[in-house]
């Protein structure tokens, strides 16, 4: 190298040095000045939908899934337009090898939709089995006989249905899940639970079923589940049921009472207490219940209106209610406020009307009965439930379902 060339570069060298000193470079990522606040995360949308994806046939909800379905379209319309970054879906019938869900996800959600959104791709899911419509070879309604055709062998089943996985659930995320730390609940025996709620026959005055039933019952009408989702807030536990309808019984009211225990184990689940070690063991053999410090989201259709309808109200106001479950304002939308004209018997509803999630028919009315419950130590940055106005765009996929999908925005 000459000695020109070498003067010449200690001179470029020593301009790029005097230039530095008197121009500031802003470069893209540089951490803002010292004391100025951090920018927020972006939220975290958690979200529960019945979608009433469910066929009377085993196989059924696959082969209208492969054949191209109108509704399943529409609830992909609502999820792409609504994009929750975790989603339960309550009443999609479970097949074991999974391919409803296949089909769902490859042929609907990252299929544009009329009225939808962008596809929509989640990379992982959680499924397993369900009590509805499984055998339980014993008499489980009181007719005096076992099994049976049609209602009468879905009376029988560990939880109502007609084929084993009818009215299922399936979990979606766009965000890692740890199944090899999800507990369910599935077999947890109705008796086990302390201070069980036992159905009693009124006119004969003693247990509805004998103590060989009931002994052997389940709690879960469907399952219990403990998902733990790794997202970029730090670990969610999704809590997810689908407690049975606090109806179709008798004056035993065991569906009621069923419904009741159903929520009422999440409300022991959050609560440390002495004693659970021996009764509260998931179906792999673990015992206890959530780790105190663990932060969650109770997802599901609950069945259960904290203020109208049949259900016995006390808990799924102590769950809202619980101490580790965060306060807030319940979610609304203006379409459920405007929908309460439409049926007479919702004068008489005592809730607010907006905060409904569903409209279930001239008889019982619109109900809140779906939920999305954070924990402490997150902070809400938004909520609300799908449920467009009348003559709204978005009226026509809102409809797919009878139930609306309700998301809350989380933050830390």
């Amino acid at each position: 190298m000459s000695g020109r060339t070498i003067t010449r570069l200690a001179l470029a060298a020593l301009s790029a040095l005097a230039l530095a000193a008197c121009v500031q470079v802003n470069v893209h990522g540089d951490p803002p000045p010292p004391g100025a606040p951090m920018p927020d995360p972006s939220p975290l949308r958690v979200a529960s939908y019945n979608v009433s994806l469910f066929d009377e046939d085993t196989g059924g909800l696959v082969q209208r899934l492969a054949l191209g379905n109108t509704q399943a379209q529409r609830i992909a319309a609502v999820l792409q337009k609504m994009r929750p970054d975790i989603v339960l879906l309550n009443e999609f019938d479970h097949d074991p090898e999974g391919r409803a869900a296949d089909l769902f996800q490859r042929s609907y959600l990252e299929q544009p939709q009329p009225g939808g959104g962008e596809p929509l791709h989640y990379p992982y899911r959680y499924l397993a089995p369900v009590n509805t419509g499984v055998p339980s070879g014993l008499d489980l309604d009181g007719n005096g006989s076992i099994g049976g055709e049609g209602r009468e062998r879905g009376n029988d089943a560990w939880g109502y249905g007609l084929h084993p996985g009818q009215y299922g659930m399936l979990l979606l995320s766009r965000h890692p899940i740890d199944a090899e730390q999800a507990r369910t609940f599935q077999l947890l025996k109705w008796s086990a639970m302390p201070g069980a709620r036992r159905p009693l026959d009124p006119e004969a005055g003693r247990p509805f079923h004998s103590d060989a039933v009931w002994r052997e019952l389940r709690l879960s009408s469907k399952s219990h589940w403990d998902v733990p989702v790794r997202t970029p807030l730090g670990v969610v536990h999704v809590l997810a049921s689908h407690p049975t309808p606090p109806a179709f019984d008798g004056p035993e009211k065991r569906n009621v009472l069923r419904n009741h225990d159903e929520i009422r184990l999440w409300r022991e689940y959050l609560t440390p207490a002495a004693g659970q070690a021996t009764w509260l063991c998931d179906d792999a053999g673990r015992c206890g219940g959530l780790d105190p410090d663990a932060r969650f989201v109770i997802l599901g259709d609950l069945n259960s209106d904290p203020v109208d309808g049949a259900g016995d109200q006390a808990a799924i106001v102590s769950l809202i209610e619980h101490p580790r479950v965060l306060p807030h304002p319940a979610p609304r939308s203006e379409g459920a406020a405007l929908a309460a004209d439409i049926d007479p018997v919702n004068a008489g509803h005592r809730g607010t009307h907006a905060h409904d999630t569903g409209r279930f028919g001239p008889r019982v009315g619109n109900l809140r009965l779906d939920y999305a419950l954070p924990s402490t130590g997150f902070r809400l940055a938004g909520s609300g439930v799908f449920w467009p106005p009348p003559g709204h765009p978005d009226e026509s996929i809102a409809a797919a379902s009878d139930h609306h999908l309700v998301w809350v925005d989380l933050l830390p």
